[in-house]
């Protein structure tokens, strides 16, 4: 199973240590850089702020000329950019919201489906799947579903078992930084990695 980090849509000081962190302890495995609002010169900055040797780490949601620039290792789709860059042969991936939209997703190499839990980021932003229904998706398209919305370490047991390929965090990331707890989050997450041998 794979461990994704979303960034925080608005900037967050001292994210980018925080990024090069999670990735260096073996956390998770790959960080989603999505900053709708940001220019490609801000995300540029941004990436810039993180070590090179983990770019093949990273994924953009948008000005994907970054991606092809800095030899990022995907990018992911959306309603905004849709069109994957020419010369681009990294990861890509897109978000998906029912079931019936992974049917058009096919050509991605995983997908985010959510909400699979209610959203920590996102107040009143509810699940609305059933784990009956998780578990005969994650069968039917195996290895292409990365569980998204309220996604805690503590979830990835129960994700595991109905099947996902991945598991993507963004709220209880960025709540733990915040608050300042941020080093016990990764060591509880890396610990918990440990036990599921995921």
């Amino acid at each position: 199973m794979e461990i994704i980090v979303i960034t925080s849509p608005d900037a967050v000081p001292g994210e980018a240590g925080v990024i090069s962190e999670l990735l260096d302890s073996g956390a998770v495995n790959r960080v989603h850089l999505r900053r709708p609002c940001a220019s490609a010169q801000e995300m540029g900055k941004l990436i810039e702020a993180v070590p090179q040797r983990l770019y093949g780490k990273l994924s953009v949601h948008s000005h994907f000329d970054l991606a092809i620039r800095y030899g990022l290792g995907g990018i992911h789709l959306n309603s905004h950019y849709s069109e994957i860059p020419a010369g681009f042969s990294g990861l890509i991936s897109r978000s998906c919201h029912s079931l019936a939209d992974i049917e058009n997703a096919m050509q991605e190499d995983y997908v985010f489906l959510s909400p699979v839990f209610d959203s920590i980021s996102k107040p009143g932003y509810v699940s609305k799947f059933s784990n009956t229904s998780l578990y005969i998706a994650n069968r039917f398209y195996y290895g292409k579903i990365v569980a998204l919305g309220g996604i805690t370490p503590e979830k990835l047991l129960p994700l595991q078992d109905i099947g996902f390929a991945g598991a993507a965090m963004l709220g209880c990331v960025w709540s733990a930084f915040l608050s300042g707890h941020i080093n016990s989050f990764i060591s509880n997450l890396i610990c918990i990695r440990r036990q599921l041998n995921i």
